[in-house]
């Protein structure tokens, strides 16, 4: 009933539906036409049901052993256990791009759903940029990657899979830190349609900062368990070993903190529009940017599984297009955004300075680590010249940004907003100063090491700060 050919069918159908999605809304906001908007959460509805069928059909030629599909033979077997059949669907190029896919269906139906009290227009352009940018990557997945490919003659078993992968953590966590990925596409389409819109305001804020929470959320998740599988699989001595694909996650995890900071601020003290948009624009940006090196084949890593540089060409056009078309409106449309952004003023020692120097120590960690991750392949492209970059620059140039960063998180929390005065600030801060004081003493008594030591104690610090709050 599942077969591939339905499935091939229902992925090329879902392409149009984007396709008509990226259009259609878009259309009708531009002219306030009430029936044209209102179809974008219609045609939503139907991408995500052609994408939710394709995988359905993906899951079940897996689970049927059917080796004509080339993505099953390669990755699947007779004996494999079932949970890692299925599992085994996301686990190579062709299904993890699928699996992209339907997650970023999964976004535009729940703003379909969810944002019904949001004003017409605005649903409908983030309907619309949601759908065009799932049309390309779901003609990427037709064009390239088409999981549906057939092998003939098929062979009578499978290659089965990596070992290494067969494991109860990883196989949740690419759906996981996928959910963290697509999810800023949310964020990314709000940032779009206030651009065109040419409005940002404390509703704006308010509406974007539950969705790029709930994507922050899922990316930790999805960082943390890849971790700990290279932590106790792989051997590798420690929880972040600064793997270049590593480093690709932890670049939109830096600047999403950073943007769920910032729409606070938006939303609270109507200040930080412009920057905030443009956050919401560079994260989406570095999510697309660390799929296109892993998927390239740029980065040398343990992760790496799909070296075409065919599909490299293809996602590189396509940031191209979604990062650089975003970025292009973001140029011509910020003066307009300043003219109707409003002062926003407050003192620096305030809330909202104490989240603008949190920005500033996220967004200069990610500077830090997108330099030493994309150092090694530019020095050999443009010098030819075959050089490394391993933990110790990371630990060396990141660590004496985050601990200020760290020392200034608990802080934050106990400002008022627009001014706070000092008096009241060390009153506040007294206990948490004294309980991590306690935590610094007894960890130099009990650890070896300057930076455990400290970042203990900056962790009991903020631990501290947060519960006084």
């Amino acid at each position: 009933m599942f077969g591939p050919e339905l499935g091939t069918l229902a992925l090329a159908c879902a392409c149009v539906v984007a396709l008509v999605q990226a259009v259609l809304p878009m259309i009708g906001a531009q002219r306030g036409h009430a029936r044209l908007m209102r179809a974008g959460a219609t045609l939503a509805g139907a991408q995500l049901f052609c994408l939710a069928l394709s995988f359905v059909c993906l899951v079940a030629a897996s689970v049927a052993d059917d080796f004509s599909v080339g993505s099953v033979a390669a990755n699947s077997a007779i004996a494999k256990p079932l949970a890692y059949k299925i599992a085994g669907v996301w686990g190579n190029h062709e299904g993890s791009i699928l699996l992209w896919g339907l997650i970023l269906a999964l976004c535009g139906g729940a703003v379909a759903v969810f944002g019904r009290e949001l004003p017409d227009a605005l649903r409908a352009r983030v309907l619309a940029v949601l759908g065009g940018t799932s049309a390309g990557f779901l003609l990427f997945c037709l064009l390239t990657s088409n999981p549906f490919s057939r092998v003939w003659p098929p062979p009578m078993d499978g290659s089965g899979m990596n070992p290494l992968l067969q494991d109860p953590g990883l196989a949740i966590h690419p759906p996981i830190l996928y959910c963290g990925y697509v999810g800023f596409a949310v964020p990314f389409a709000f940032a779009v349609a206030a651009l065109i819109e040419g409005e940002v305001d404390a509703a704006w804020g308010r509406w974007v900062r539950p969705w790029a929470v709930a994507a922050w959320a899922m990316l930790t998740c999805g960082i943390a368990l890849g971790s700990w599988w290279s932590y106790y699989i792989l051997g590798w001595g420690g929880y972040w070993f600064w793997d270049p694909v590593e480093n690709a996650s932890l670049l939109p995890w830096l600047t999403g903190t950073a943007l769920i900071h910032s729409a606070i601020v938006v939303e609270k003290r109507a200040a930080l529009k412009i920057w905030t948009v443009l956050l919401a624009i560079a994260t989406f940006s570095l999510s697309l940017s660390g799929t296109f090196l892993v998927r390239s084949g740029i980065l040398n890593s343990v992760h790496e599984f799909a070296n075409d540089p065919t599909r490299g060409v293809f996602i590189l056009t396509l940031l191209a297009l979604v990062s650089g078309g975003a970025l292009a409106l973001f140029a011509w449309r910020a003066p307009v955004l300043m003219q109707r952004a409003g002062a926003g003023l407050f003192a620096p020692l305030s809330r909202e300075g104490a989240l603008v120097a949190n920005n500033i120590g996220l967004c200069a960690i990610c500077a830090v680590v997108l330099t030493g991750t994309m150092y090694p392949p530019f020095s050999a492209l443009l010098f030819d010249r075959a050089i490394s970059v391993g933990a110790p620059f990371f630990n060396l140039a990141t660590l004496p940004l985050a601990i200020p960063l760290f020392a200034l998180v608990a802080l934050g929390p106990m400002l008022p907003w627009k001014r706070g005065r000092t008096r009241a600030l060390l009153r506040r801060a007294r206990v948490p100063l004294v309980v991590a004081l306690a935590a610094l003493a007894g960890a130099m008594w009990g650890m070896v090491g300057a930076v455990p030591i400290a970042v203990f104690a900056l962790g009991v610090w903020i631990i501290a700060g947060s519960l006084a709050d």
